[in-house]
């Protein structure tokens, strides 16, 4: 599969008065021409961080202090403004975690869709425009009649089908959607995902998925990367990240969903807490939380390294204590 996006070694800082908080740590992954690449973990462990640095849509005091960002073989990080703005929608789209904040209250949702196609000049007045709107609405499943309405006039889960059918205003070739099904009920979250899938297969664009729900993750993605306290734990074939993990947290995250068939089993949380970013310890990150820890996994830093088809950052990956 050729590579579309390619991020290497990727670090990004959080800076303040005293000091600086490294929020994402050495972070590479790929995602290919076609591929839905899912980024899961507890909440701030970095995910969103790393999603607005593939769109560099981070603010002061974020900082990407050091790696590679590369797509379809150029360095984004070298993109001055005019280019930039080009990646940005034309290149590689966002669908926000919160719909409702992403939209506009006070405009009606044909001058949202207005307003970015003619940014990027894909249209030259508003009766184009609005042809495209009609056309991206009924692409989502939305009446055209409904694009004179305001946000507020429409459920949260048509509010997210808008945000995605404006992320798909440009044929973009990669779509970023971070939490994109955050505060629906499952069955709208159900659909939505369906919605996507059908979308990335009439379209072919490529998809960065990132969420907190694991089974979620593992229905639609094709590979799944699991990051811990910013760094990237493991990477796996979604078919075999909850079956045969090989890293301690993975298997901690695994436990910690319900399964939907089979023998109710109890639920186990990972015991601790998330790491405080501000006072990293020496050795594995997760390692206080972890029941295999030993004295070398608190010492030495463990690499990110090939476990048959997965890569585990860990000094004894699960296969081994079999």
């Amino acid at each position: 599969m050729k590579p579309l996006l390619e991020v290497n070694n990727l670090c990004i800082d959080y800076l303040t008065a005293d000091t600086s908080v490294r929020a994402v740590n050495n972070v590479s992954f790929t995602i290919g021409e076609g591929e839905v690449f899912g980024l899961a973990g507890e909440s701030g462990c970095g995910k969103s961080t790393v999603a607005y640095g593939v769109t560099r849509l981070h603010q002061p005091p974020a900082i990407i202090s050091s790696g590679s960002i590369k797509f379809a073989g150029e360095e984004v990080l070298d993109m001055n403004k005019d280019r930039l703005q080009k990646y940005r929608w034309g290149d590689v789209s966002m669908v926000f975690q919160s719909a409702m904040n992403a939209l506009n209250p006070v405009l009606r949702v044909e001058k949202q869709f207005r307003d970015t196609l003619m940014a990027h000049k894909v249209v030259r007045n508003k009766k184009e425009a609005q042809a495209r709107t009609a056309e991206l609405l009924d692409l989502v499943g939305i009446s055209p009649s409904r694009m004179f309405d305001y946000p507020h006039q429409f459920s949260g889960g048509m509010r997210q089908r808008i945000v995605i059918a404006i992320a798909l205003a440009l044929k973009p070739k990669l779509i970023v959607m971070d939490e994109p099904t955050t505060a629906l009920d499952v069955v709208v979250q159900r659909e939505i995902l369906q919605q996507i899938h059908e979308l990335q297969k009439k379209l072919g664009f490529s998809i960065l998925f990132i969420t907190h729900d694991l089974s979620l993750m593992v229905e639609f993605s094709n590979r799944i990367g699991i990051m811990y306290a910013g760094e990237l734990v493991e990477v796996a074939p979604s078919t075999e990240i909850l079956s045969v993990p090989k890293h301690p947290y993975t298997e901690g995250l695994g436990r910690a969903f319900p399964a939907i068939h089979g023998e109710k089993t109890p639920l186990i949380g990972i015991p601790g807490t998330p790491l405080d970013l501000s006072n990293v310890p020496n050795g594995c990150r997760f390692a206080a939380r972890c029941e295999y820890a030993n004295d070398k996994c608190k010492a030495n830093v463990p690499e990110l390294i090939e476990v048959q088809s997965h890569l585990a950052r860990c000094h004894y990956p699960l296969e081994a204590k079999a």
